[in-house]
């Protein structure tokens, strides 16, 4: 039985597609590239950006770290609010609470941007804890976030924690920290991608995530 849930934010409990990809665009822009297609941005939805832009646009990490700063400029003002909740998440998160686990979002996301989106939706009475990265660029690799979230809960049998996530970075980190993961194929990493990262379980809707963690 799994008394411990941690979720990821975009593409797990919220769906960001126009915010993350337009505040892309914007970013790239600033940086004299001209990217009018925002579905070919969708691949920087889940990993942390420093990765994104060096891995898709071949920048070096001072061109990253300009790149997010124009990135910001935009997120957090009107970018973290063109999201949408994913249909189901209110009651997939009200039938864990009935059953007493403990809740906490884990997401690579910066920990100021998460709170405000998870407020924004009357998400945020759900989790225990929201745990995130640092605007200064530490702690951004998934791994390192659940270990920090792991760290605060104390002395846990970690058999009993389950990592809920829709990229390979969600099941990679989980299992490098030695707890169970179940990758959902309704978000944005592909199910090659997310059978390729061999997490426990995968799911194609949020009914299947309930059913999955309700009966554990």
């Amino acid at each position: 039985m799994y008394s411990i849930v941690l979720f990821d934010l975009d593409g797990t409990l919220t769906d960001p597609k126009i915010g993350i990809t337009t505040c892309v665009q914007y970013a790239l822009q600033k940086m004299g590239i001209d990217e009018p297609d925002l579905d070919k941005l969708i691949p920087f939805i889940g990993p942390p950006l420093t990765y994104s832009f060096k891995e898709y646009y071949h920048m070096s990490d001072e061109q990253a770290e300009q790149a997010i700063g124009y990135y910001r400029e935009r997120f957090s003002t009107v970018g973290l609010y063109e999201n949408a909740v994913f249909p189901g998440i209110g009651d997939l998160l009200d039938g864990l609470r009935q059953q007493g686990k403990t809740l906490i979002v884990a997401t690579s996301k910066p920990t100021i941007y998460s709170v405000k989106i998870l407020e924004h939706f009357q998400l945020d009475g759900y989790f225990q804890s929201v745990v995130g990265s640092n605007l200064d660029g530490t702690r951004v690799e998934k791994h390192e976030v659940i270990e920090y979230a792991l760290s605060e809960l104390g002395d846990y049998d970690r058999s009993q924690i389950i990592m809920v996530g829709d990229r390979m970075h969600d099941i990679r980190g989980a299992k490098r920290n030695g707890i169970a993961v179940v990758g959902v194929a309704y978000g944005y990493g592909s199910r090659e991608e997310l059978e390729q990262a061999e997490p426990d379980h995968i799911v194609d809707t949020v009914a299947e995530l309930k059913a999955y963690l309700v009966a554990r």
